[in-house]
């Protein structure tokens, strides 16, 4: 008996109106641009392309495909068993923070090196500096506490021209410690993004891997695959993604002069009134919450400056050089 073909949306729901990847996988064109993808691609049931996401490797080579497409990053790479983002959901983080950028500068959004951004834990696959460049010329530093990880993002960079100039990387020495030792004496960064740790344990990461490949399944497994790869301080740590952001919050005080906009991606709604706590004891002048949403994957950006709006018009008249009327 034939099958009858599904009838998909074009759009994926919810995703910034920028977002590259706002519409279904073209999948010959992704080939054409790295052709590694073309084996890990299969026409299911119902005459739909697709690649199969339990598998760590098509899940890799999809990544590839997109960045080198969409990016024009033609060399990328992670070592084996290290997260590898989905990148529509990193890019969404991207463009709704340039929305954030521009919400002080009359709407528009700020673009080229002189704008630059920490990203915290910044990861083996340096994926905000790339999309953030390509979009917008921003500078990154990325920052992070595994040596393996900017070893990796290093030679990212390194094979790509067009991030060398760009993005500079930064070994965190003190794993406590989130901005001191990221952040020069006298250096003045205009925004913070960060992907904390879901986590507070292995346990816990393998858990939350059975329920979500179970969903997708619509069956249990008893055997943790995280097909997003992933190591410890990329998944879990000590108190979970609450402990890292209220963290977070109240060191970023520390540099209260030295940064626009700090954010962090916030996936548990639950923890959002800690970091409300947080930012209210912490002297915060502006909070924003930003919605995210990529199919049914709900989560926010929350955003935080300690500058008052005076201040913010200072800011972006002495360092963007932009009029401010």
């Amino acid at each position: 008996m034939a099958h009858q073909k599904k009838s998909y949306p074009k759009e994926k729901a919810g995703l910034h109106p920028r977002n590259r990847h706002r519409e279904r996988y073209d999948f010959p064109k992704l080939i054409k641009s790295c052709p590694a993808l073309g084996p890990f691609v299969t026409v299911n049931a119902y005459n739909d392309a697709s690649v199969n996401f339990f598998d760590p490797q098509a899940v890799k080579t999809l990544n590839k495909a997109l960045l080198a497409h969409f990016y024009g990053v033609k060399h990328w790479d992670i070592p084996a068993g290290y997260l590898c983002p989905p990148i529509p959901g990193r890019a969404d983080y991207i463009h709704h923070v340039a929305d954030l950028l521009g919400s002080a500068n009359k709407g528009m959004i700020p673009e080229g090196r002189g704008i630059t951004c920490l990203d915290v834990g910044v990861g083996a696959s340096c994926v905000y500096p790339i999309i953030g460049n390509r979009e917008y010329g921003w500078s990154f530093i990325g920052a992070d506490i595994d040596p393996v990880s900017i070893a990796s993002s290093q030679r990212i960079i390194d094979a790509n021209p067009t991030l060398k100039s760009s993005v500079k990387l930064r070994l965190q020495q003190n794993p406590k410690d989130i901005f001191r030792g990221m952040l020069q004496p006298g250096e003045r960064i205009d925004l913070t993004v960060c992907n904390p740790p879901f986590h507070a344990s292995l346990a816990e990461a393998q858990a939350g891997s059975l329920r979500k490949l179970g969903n997708l399944q619509q069956k249990k497994t008893a055997k943790p695959v995280l097909n997003f790869g992933g190591q410890k301080a990329e998944l879990w740590c000590a108190g979970g993604e609450s402990r890292f952001v209220n963290d977070m919050i109240y060191q970023s005080k520390q540099f209260a002069a030295s940064c626009l906009w700090f954010s962090t991606l916030i996936s548990k709604q639950t923890n959002l009134k800690g970091a409300y706590n947080a930012l209210t004891k912490a002297g915060a002048a502006d909070v924003r919450t930003i919605p995210m949403a990529h199919g049914n994957k709900i989560s926010r950006i929350v955003a935080w400056t300690f500058l008052s709006p005076e201040q913010q018009q200072a800011w972006i008249s002495a360092k963007w050089r932009k009029p401010t009327q």
